[in-house]
């Protein structure tokens, strides 16, 4: 098939570190051409894929210190799909909501993964002015807010299966990924270490709408001596991160339509323990890939008992859940659903 994968240019695909989005449309994209279609990606052109790359700003937006504006790029983005439309079977979104407006009337037919969290009141009236454009959910929990949207399937994230490294054995130490924000609850994973007298190292990145909440919330409880502040890291980086911990700990506070950092935890055989939030009681298989709780209490107790995981186990339900093979087939399903329907149209 000849499909086109619209990437968001916040960050280049693969993200160099941070940014789950285009993480998901990379596997996505490279698994698809590894499997002999012909796949066009329109992203940042620091992007680095084996499909043809359509580039639209120079670099990833975020790290560009000309500041540029994110609507006009993407604008500048969907208008470079449309020239190209007619060169697609399907055309895969996967930025949130500007396309909407024009792709229902483009020959080829399209769809929109919705990877971020859906219970914004704005949304209510958009999806239901654009009611029949077809939507993916990368969780269940994710559609709550919107049930009679055009929901096609819900399709979670794959990764590849040699992209982390199993680890038999753990260290001494709980990992905290992600962002530094309110509702990721950095601070309750502070709290769990401790607790444990167990060393809590993070690896986070701090976007500028949350300096502050940082400065204020979090970096005074970083001087504690179980606490080690690493920053960002890439893939590379958070193999042996993440897979020489004992768990990793995502005490979230927030609808969490899927956690990537889980699947790539349970890669590496590592544990997750997070809060019973969203998608996770989809992604984590109690007792097996990790424990769901459901305040600090639990979290404490499970972290405590994490060594009854096996980590074996654990690795083998993420293969047998999470590859990025699955989830190319899955949306190929979809794709050819979308353009019999054209063709019967």
């Amino acid at each position: 098939m000849r499909i086109a994968q619209v990437s968001p240019l916040i960050e280049s695909v693969p993200p160099r570190a941070y940014g789950g989005t285009e993480r998901v449309v990379h596997y996505l994209t490279e698994t698809l051409v590894r499997m002999g279609h012909e796949v066009t990606l329109f992203a940042s052109g620091d992007s680095r894929t084996s499909a043809r790359l359509v580039p639209v700003a120079d670099r990833a937006l975020r790290l560009d210190p000309a500041r540029p504006d994110p609507v006009i790029w993407h604008t500048l983005m969907v208008d470079h799909v449309r020239e190209l439309c007619h060169s697609f079977d399907v055309i895969h979104f996967h930025i949130d909501t500007v396309h909407l407006p024009v792709a229902t009337q483009w020959e080829a037919p399209s769809l929109t993964t919705l990877h971020g969290r859906l219970d914004l009141p704005d949304l209510k009236p958009l999806y239901r002015r654009f009611h029949s454009h077809p939507l993916v959910s990368i969780s269940d929990s994710q559609r709550a807010p919107l049930p009679w949207a055009n929901w096609l399937a819900t399709v979670h994230h794959g990764l590849p299966l040699d992209l982390y490294t199993f680890h038999p054995r753990a260290q001494d130490y709980f990992a905290f990924v992600g962002r530094i924000s309110p509702e990721k609850r950095c601070d309750r994973a502070i709290e769990i270490a401790i607790a444990c007298n167990t060393p809590l190292r993070i690896a986070a990145k701090v976007d500028a709408a949350d300096r502050q909440y940082y400065r204020q919330a979090i970096e005074p409880l970083l001087d504690h001596p179980l606490v080690t502040f690493i920053g960002e890291i890439d893939d590379a980086a958070k193999d042996d991160f993440v897979g020489n911990a004992k768990a990793l700990l995502a005490p979230i506070d927030w609808p969490e339509p899927f956690g990537l950092v889980a699947i790539e935890a349970m890669a590496c055989g590592t544990p997750v323990i997070s809060y019973a939030h969203g998608a996770v009681p989809e992604v984590i298989d109690e007792g097996v890939t990790g424990f769901i709780v459901r305040d600090q209490q639990q979290a404490i107790a499970a972290a405590r008992q994490v060594d009854r995981i096996d980590r074996r186990g654990c690795r083998q339900c993420f293969e047998r859940r999470f590859s990025a093979q699955r989830m190319a087939g899955q949306y190929l399903a979809l794709y050819r659903e979308l353009t019999c329907q054209r063709v019967a149209a």
